[in-house]
């Protein structure tokens, strides 16, 4: 049987840069989409000898804002991607877009080239919220993208940030009550966190912002939770809500550790390769990837490297990790990797370990980055 393969196309150009966003994104005039279109075919060329006998599961357009590319360049890329390998028939393609009028008329052109999920950047339903977090649409502009995105898309998702300066539990009731009658089967629901090296990260350290306090971020999680099961999207992640069979399959190649490309500048792969895993990346800057794209890094993981990474990304993971591989990549059993670690971790209610999974509790979620730290440490 093949191995699953999931692949990353980064599109790095926005229209203008959200004061949150820490992500390799970038503000320019005009692009030369038939130059980037040449590029991103030829980086899949480069890296099929990668992983030549994979299966595609999912194809996703991310950024940086991807429905500013044509969606020719969408087509090309789909189109050399099944060129190139066998794909599943329930192929996933998902593009994230923003919710802006001018990017709306390009969805009909997206779903017409083979994009078949959208997931929409829409991040507040509240006039004040969208001020806050710098977005370019308003409220109404979302609420139509949202309506023609679930017109056009098989599969549709929008996120929202919440725990915002100032916003209380009510406020973020009723904002998440509203989302929850105009969702369908998947909701990411993001809190807000002041990530190093973005406007806010400055602001926070002038005391311009003043971000929520721990409790009422808390039981803003808590509620998110409890709202969400109840409504039939439960948390199969941290962050992200669906209904069966609703979960995006491309994030679970992440979380489950599975192998995947990372096409375009900056971006970061993990793949298998003559039975050694590698981790990629790209050159970040735009331009100097346009004129040699090329590995910044192309580095063997080991067995500890490896380990680590599949518990940070599993434990996100509602589902957890299966006992098994996770003992088979460390070569000894779970007990023995942890220690009174885990004893204790077990003992607090944040980790459960039973024959199959090894996975963290709702309690464990919630506290993630202090489980890792005590795993880790």
């Amino acid at each position: 049987m093949a191995p699953p393969l999931a692949i990353y196309i980064h599109w790095p150009f926005c229209r203008s840069k959200c004061p949150y966003c820490d992500f390799n994104s970038h503000v320019r005039e005009r692009t030369d989409a038939r130059a980037w279109t040449s590029a991103l075919v030829a980086d899949l060329d480069r890296q099929v000898e990668l992983a030549p006998d994979h299966e595609v599961v999912s194809i996703f357009f991310g950024g940086g804002t991807p429905s500013l590319m044509p969606p020719d360049t969408a087509a090309a890329v789909i189109e050399r991607v099944k060129r190139h390998w066998r794909t599943v028939d329930a192929l996933e393609i998902t593009l994230e877009a923003n919710p802006n009028s001018a990017e709306a008329e390009r969805f009909a052109g997206f779903a017409a080239v083979g994009i078949n999920r959208l997931s929409l950047g829409v991040q507040a339903l509240r006039p004040d919220g969208l001020k806050f977090l710098g977005r370019a649409h308003d409220r109404d502009e979302a609420l139509d993208a949202i309506k023609l995105s679930q017109k056009l898309f098989k599969r549709t998702s929008f996120d929202l940030i919440y725990a915002r300066p100032g916003q209380s539990l009510e406020a973020w009731d009723e904002e998440l009550g509203e989302a929850l009658t105009l969702a369908g089967e998947h909701l990411s629901l993001y809190q807000l966190t002041i990530e190093p090296g973005t406007a806010f990260h400055t602001q926070a350290k002038t005391g311009e912002l003043q971000p929520l306090d721990d409790d009422t971020a808390a039981a803003m999680f808590e509620l998110t939770q409890e709202r969400l099961a109840a409504s039939g999207r439960p948390a199969y992640e941290i962050s992200n809500h669906a209904r069966p069979s609703g979960e995006c399959r491309h994030n679970l190649a992440y979380w489950r550790y599975e192998d995947y490309l990372g096409i375009g500048p900056g971006a970061h792969g993990r793949i298998t390769h003559r039975g050694v895993r590698y981790a990629t990346r790209q050159r970040r800057l735009p331009e100097a990837w346009l004129r040699q794209p090329k590995f910044e890094e192309m580095t063997a993981i080991g067995r500890d490297s490896a380990v680590e990474e599949m518990v940070m990304m599993g434990l996100r993971l509602a589902e957890g990790i299966p006992r098994g591989r996770l003992e088979a990549l460390a070569d000894c059993d779970v007990e023995t990797l942890f220690g009174i670690s885990l004893a204790r971790l077990i003992g607090g209610g944040f980790i459960a370990l039973d024959d199959q999974c090894f996975r963290a509790t709702e309690a464990g979620r919630q506290r993630l980055n202090a489980v890792l730290g005590a795993l880790f440490g």
